[in-house]
């Protein structure tokens, strides 16, 4: 692995790739030239004079044969969790970063749920000079909404937008008061500050291991029902729709909470909302194994959820996929079930397996790359990643048809809990440039081949 800005005499070259970037309508062949960090070149033949100044000895330009890879703007997460302060055991920004890497990734969104939680700009502001000095990934804290994530006093919003806070959520606790959020809605957007829900009625839902239903039943677990996420979308969508506050769904599990931020959307209301790339693969099915990887949190649902969440991200209902990246010791996974803690790691595979679902014909591909790039940045109100010459480098290059196994070793994060180990998927990352800088080259690991 290799990063460290581009030095002025270093030249990168990459030819003959795929470039696919759908928010400038960009699907061709061509060459891209990097010079100090930045995509100075872009277009056919663009790097050949390059290319041969090398060949002849006479520069210094690295060149990557790119014919059958595809370039690709640089992802963005919208939820981490990275684990500092407090939870380097389970993971730090060095190694969840690194991960994020690995997986293409150039921005990650963290979530507060830290020790300390992250409810006070200080906090915000060490995160991101903590980050900035461990990776080339941009780290976009998400602040707490509610002190001590206790869904009761709000926090001071205008410190935390301006220490960094991208947005503002309580990670995994649902503010279930109606009242509260409806402050807290008020109150982000004088800062235009999107609000992160964990949408899930606390009072239904409390002491579920999984979903509930025929499954559950069968396997004597403790089931939370669908209507626990519903009953939470429903009101939250309405009251974005009163305050005008920008509003998002970290998580969506079902079909019917896609359906009804289809009708907010259509009604006009500042809502989106992400899904998981676990809730797109995997129903409750999984869970006959009695296998705590498969214990997620929201936790699998059934397959009728995940044939209409993929229709909703096809259509474009959902915003973004998210590695909903939540590492868990051995510690906390190898036990009982019941007492397992929910939460699989993502971020080094996210675009793997959402190509498994473009090649199956479940998602276009264009909708799969958006979901990663445009769609997250919306949601943030940031610039959009985009193949763009003149900008820093800010881009993934993509071998589609190679295939990978999910194992400890490619995982690359500290813990090593995933519900696909074992599992072969397409789509390996070998090289990914964030702000210029290279965050992640598979060329220059000593067992992988060079391109040249």
């Amino acid at each position: 692995m290799s990063r460290g800005v581009l030095e002025p005499a270093e030249l990168l070259v990459v030819q003959n790739a795929r470039a696919f970037d759908p928010g400038a309508g960009l699907d061709q062949t061509l060459d891209a030239v990097v010079e100090r960090g930045v995509l100075t070149r872009l277009g056919p033949a663009a790097g050949r004079e390059l290319a041969e100044a090398r060949s002849s000895g006479s520069g210094h330009a690295r060149v990557i044969d790119g014919r059958g890879l595809w370039l690709l703007p640089g992802f963005i997460d919208l939820r981490a969790h990275l684990g500092e302060p407090g939870l380097e055991y389970k993971e730090d920004l060095q190694s969840g970063l690194a991960a994020a890497a690995v997986g293409g990734f150039t921005q990650v969104c963290c979530t507060p749920d830290t020790d300390p939680i992250n409810d006070q700009p200080v906090v915000t502001e060490w995160l991101r000079s903590r980050a900035a000095s461990q990776s080339a990934v941009r780290l976009h804290p998400i602040a707490a909404a509610t002190r001590g994530l206790e869904g009761k006093l709000l926090t001071e919003m205008a410190a935390l937008r301006a220490a960094g806070a991208v947005a503002v959520g309580d990670a995994g606790h649902c503010i279930a008061s109606s009242e509260v959020l409806r402050r807290v809605l008020e109150y982000a957007r004088d800062f235009d500050l999107p609000v992160f829900q964990h949408a899930c009625d606390p009072a239904l839902a409390r002491g579920a291991d999984m979903n509930e239903g025929a499954v559950s039943a069968r396997l004597g677990l403790r089931g939370a029902p669908s209507v626990a996420e519903d009953a939470i979308v429903a009101r939250d969508v309405l009251l974005a729709e009163y305050t005008g506050g920008r509003y998002h769904v970290s998580l969506v599990s079902t079909g019917r909470s896609a359906e009804l931020l289809l009708q907010a959307k259509q009604r006009g209301a500042r809502v989106s909302g992400s899904v998981s790339l676990h809730h797109l693969l995997l129903t409750e099915d999984a869970l006959d194994s009695y296998d705590s990887s498969f214990k997620l949190d929201p936790p699998l649902r059934h397959a009728r959820d995940v044939s209409a969440l993929r229709k909703a991200l096809a259509e474009g209902v959902l915003d973004a996929v998210v590695s909903d990246h939540r590492p868990q010791s051995t510690l906390q996974k190898d036990c009982e079930f019941q007492d397992a803690e929910p939460g699989a790691v993502g971020l080094s595979l996210c675009f793997s397996a959402l190509l498994s679902l473009v090649l199956d014909g479940h998602v276009p591909l264009a909708r799969a790359v958006a979901a990663l790039t445009s769609g997250p940045a919306q949601v943030l109100g940031l610039p959009a990643p985009a193949l763009k010459a003149g900008q820093p480098a800010n881009f993934v290059l993509v071998a589609p048809e190679q295939r990978w196994s999910v194992d400890a070793a490619s995982l690359h994060g500290k813990s090593k809990n995933s519900p696909l180990l074992g599992r072969s998927l397409p789509g390996r990352i070998d090289l990914t440039l964030a702000h210029g800088s290279v965050a992640f080259d598979r060329f220059a690991e000593p067992a992988a081949p060079r391109r040249s």
